[in-house]
């Protein structure tokens, strides 16, 4: 059995610094109301080795500790913490196998996403900060099962066909979000039920008005290549 141990010590410093990461990043989660109780979870990879930092499995938000996240190899297997990981653990380690570009996972049950995906809708592209930050429509995903890596799967299917878009929503479960780092998919967590619930009440008030994808590209070029500090 590999443990941390096995590793040198820049691995050791970075499984240090990303555990204070992903155990703060916890924190708001519930300041932007994403999850409830023991729900959700945060994860990061890291960059000198094939292992990710993760949430331990049940475990409440307020007793979360840097030293309590767990420390996993990219197969989902514990490399060290004294706690169980999220039962996501599988799927997270499966993005991090076939998305190479994806450092940061998170999912949620937060309200309105969660509704949509319910309903197995996709959140349709009715807003510019949608362009921005989807590139589309929110995608929904696959229905799948809890404790494999099924759910994982289903992630990268449904991101493969949208290619832009950090987030998905898995029918009858709720949004799962990726990014360069963990931060990044905590930003698209909190992106993802903002604009869900817009177009919840969108929906209420009449019909919702598509934005046309020539001009969603114009828009999501804009902000990912111009907007902000570079």
């Amino acid at each position: 059995m590999v443990t941390l141990a096995d590793f040198g010590p820049e691995v050791r410093a970075e499984v240090k610094q990303v555990r204070e990461v992903v155990s703060a990043l916890h924190q708001q989660l519930i300041k932007w109301n994403l999850v409830v109780w023991t729900a959700g979870n945060v994860s990061q990879r890291l960059r000198t080795a094939d292992l990710m930092v993760i949430k331990p499995s049940g475990v409440r938000y307020e007793n979360l500790t840097p030293n309590s996240m767990v420390v996993c190899d990219l197969e989902g297997n514990v490399v060290d913490g004294a706690e169980a990981p999220s039962s996501d653990t599988a799927s997270h380690a499966y993005i991090y196998r076939n998305m190479p570009g994806v450092y940061g996972v998170v999912h949620t049950h937060s309200t309105y996403a969660t509704a949509w995906a319910a309903t197995g809708q996709n959140i349709p592209c009715g807003l510019t900060m949608m362009g921005d930050e989807f590139g589309g429509p929110v995608p929904v995903g696959p229905f799948r099962l809890i404790g494999s890596e099924a759910i994982g799967k289903g992630v990268v299917e449904t991101l493969k066909k949208y290619p832009k878009s950090p987030a998905v929503l898995m029918q009858n479960h709720g949004p799962f979000t990726v990014g360069r780092d963990a931060e990044a998919a905590v930003k698209a967590a909190a992106m993802t039920e903002e604009v869900a619930h817009t177009m919840w009440a969108a929906r209420q008030l009449g019909d919702i008005i598509e934005i046309d994808q020539a001009d969603i590209d114009k828009l999501n070029d804009r902000y990912q290549n111009v907007y902000g500090q570079h």
